[in-house]
């Protein structure tokens, strides 16, 4: 028989193993750079997404400065060639002002039907109202060939 303590440390390893496994890896575009909003994680929500579903995007951040306002710059590469750009107020993907500390940049997408399977590439590049970057990400994510393939995109 299982004793409780063996079952607790069971079910603990459990869920850091899927923790880990659904994580998204971001490397910052500058590794030299002392940006400003430093970004803890992407969360994809839910995972796996389907092409036409509606997908949220949640990225933790934390900042050491307020942000009164901003954009939010998107490129999406596929297999390297640059396909899609789209640009946001910060505004309306957080609560502003952004106050010094934590905060959360949610947004949500759906991605058309024929999106073409394969490996794709995300660059989050964010500005203040002054037009001064403060942080720079990139991620990859894949789209599967099936009708319920797996999708991670912004």
């Amino acid at each position: 028989m299982i004793s409780s303590k063996h079952l607790f440390f069971f079910s603990s390893m459990l869920c850091l193993l899927h923790a880990f496994s659904n994580a998204t890896q971001i490397q910052y575009c500058n590794r030299n750079a002392d940006y400003t909003v430093k970004v803890k994680g992407v969360e994809i929500s839910p995972e796996p997404i389907a092409r036409g579903q509606p997908t949220t995007f949640s990225i933790s951040a934390t900042t050491g400065e307020a942000l009164s306002g901003g954009k939010l710059v998107i490129d999406v590469s596929y297999f390297g060639w640059h396909i899609h750009s789209e640009t946001h107020d910060l505004c309306e993907e957080t609560s502003c002002p952004v106050s010094d500390g934590d905060f959360v940049i949610a947004h949500s997408q759906v991605l058309p039907i024929f999106t073409p399977p394969g490996s794709y590439s995300l660059k989050l590049r964010l500005y203040d109202g002054k037009r001064h970057e403060k942080t720079c990400i990139t991620f990859g994510f894949s789209i599967g060939f099936g009708s319920d393939s797996s999708v991670a995109d912004m």
